[in-house]
C-alpha cells in the first residue's frame, strides 16, 4: 500500500509527465528515491528524437547501475506515473532495483487512452508486467483531455 508521505513522489511523476507532454513528448514521468526517503533521479519520457529506449524508468535504471551500491539499488524505490513496459521491467530486475509504484497501470492507460480518443503510435503493453503498488483513485484519473 502506498503510504500518505509517498504521495509527493507521485505528484512529481505527474508533474515529470506532464513537462514531457509539453514538450512533445509521451507523457511519462518517474523518481528514484532512496530507502531513507531521499530523491536521487528523476527523469521524464524522451523518445520523441526516435530513441525509443529513453524511457524515464530505464534511464533511472542506468543511472542506478553507475551510482549506486547493490544494496543501495534494493533499497530504493522507483515511482512512475506509468506501469513498467517489458523492456523497463527486465532494466529494473538486472540492476537490482527495488520496489516499483506505478499510478496507472498499462490497461488502465490503454482504457484511459480509448476512452479520451488518444490514439497510440506505438502501442501500450497491456499484460502484467511487474507487481507493482495501487495508488489512490485520486491519482489514476485523468486530469481531462489536454488541448492541442
Amino acid at each position: 500500500m502506498v503510504r500518505d508521505s509517498e504521495l509527493r513522489y507521485l505528484r512529481r511523476c505527474v508533474e515529470l509527465a506532464t513537462e514531457a507532454l509539453d514538450a512533445g513528448d509521451e507523457p511519462f514521468g518517474s523518481v528514484l528515491v532512496a530507502g531513507d526517503g531521499t530523491v536521487l533521479a528523476e527523469d521524464r519520457n524522451r523518445v520523441a528524437d526516435g530513441d525509443r529506449t529513453r524511457h524515464p524508468e530505464f534511464e533511472l535504471a542506468r543511472w542506478s547501475a553507475a551510482h549506486l551500491t547493490p544494496g543501495e539499488r534494493a533499497e530504493a524505490t522507483v515511482y512512475t506515473s506509468g506501469e513498467h513496459c517489458p523492456m523497463c521491467a527486465a532494466a529494473h530486475a538486472w540492476v537490482g532495483l527495488g520496489r516499483i509504484v506505478y499510478i496507472v497501470s498499462s490497461v488502465q492507460l490503454s482504457g484511459i487512452l480509448a476512452e479520451l480518443g488518444v490514439p497510440t503510435r506505438y502501442g501500450i503493453c497491456t499484460a502484467a508486467t511487474t507487481q507493482g503498488t495501487p495508488v489512490p483513485p485520486e491519482l489514476s484519473r485523468p486530469a481531462g483531455r489536454r488541448g492541442t
